[in-house]
């Protein structure tokens, strides 16, 4: 199976039918962000600490699998020098679209948030990316890439969701209204599912979704030589996820790649 393909198709069928994740921002929050007033997601509900950006002002910034038409122009709006790249047509397009709306110049790259050989090295002062990491099979390549174009002293700001989330059948948990342990960790459509669910799953054309341990989330940047500097979690709504009642079901990192070289302590 092409993963890749299927996610791409996914995604451009989400955006086609207005997923919340999809819709892009109004002119009012473009205005609001060029006066500085601007706040933006990693997670699902909880706003990004404005100093984990500092003055955005000419930065480099690479908005990773972040496209969709809302963090990538308010953060352009906000003064960054921004490159939107996303493995979605839809999700650049409507990145673009805004852009064009409100005269933003902003970059649209599409590719592989695990392959970023587009770009040099040491090429961005900052990388926002959103909890968009669901999606690739091996999140530790992700981290590497990541490192390799962030400057020394470059940020990267991660969204992540919880690796317990992935425990459950949502869909029956909806039906059921019962919480019920049912996968093992680490969970992937491909080898989780099996019989009908899987052939369910298979003709449905949705994306596939790949659970990550910790180690792999937050040991994983630090193996790629990056810093963690700052941590927080999020909790969504009831209607999106029953689990949200008992427990966050993201959390967002910053790390930084050191100004000089540092021993990593794993």
């Amino acid at each position: 199976m092409n993963i890749l393909e299927r996610n791409r198709q996914a995604w451009n069928r989400e955006s086609q039918q207005g997923n919340e994740w999809t819709v892009p921002v109004d002119s009012a929050t473009i205005a609001r962000a060029r006066a500085d007033d601007w706040q933006v997601v990693l997670t699902p509900t909880r706003a990004v600490p404005r100093r984990w950006f500092g003055d955005l002002r000419g930065k480099d910034v690479l908005c990773l699998a972040s496209g969709g038409g809302q963090q990538v122009p308010i953060l352009a709006a906000a003064g960054a020098n921004v490159v939107s790249f996303d493995l979605s047509d839809a999700q650049l397009a409507t990145d673009r679209m805004v852009a064009e709306r409100e005269g933003l110049a902003i970059r649209f790259v599409r590719g592989d948030m695990a392959d970023l050989s587009a770009f040099e090295d040491a090429g961005f002062d900052l990388i926002f990316h959103p909890a968009s990491n669901v999606f690739v099979p091996d999140v530790c390549v992700v981290w590497r890439e990541c490192f390799r174009v962030l400057r020394p002293g470059g940020s990267l700001l991660s969204g992540m969701m919880s690796p317990s989330l992935f425990l459950f059948d949502h869909d029956e948990v909806e039906r059921t209204g019962v919480l019920v342990v049912k996968y093992k960790l680490p969970f992937s459509n491909l080898t989780s599912l099996e019989g009908a669910e899987k052939q369910r799953w298979l003709d449905s054309g949705e994306m596939a979704e790949f659970s990550h341990s910790l180690d792999t989330l937050i040991g994983g940047q630090l193996d790629a030589g990056l810093v963690l500097v700052a941590l927080f979690e999020d909790n969504w709504t009831d209607d999106a996820t029953l689990f949200n009642r008992y427990a966050p079901v993201a959390f967002a990192t910053w790390a930084l790649k050191p100004a000089s070289n540092v021993v990593a302590a794993r």
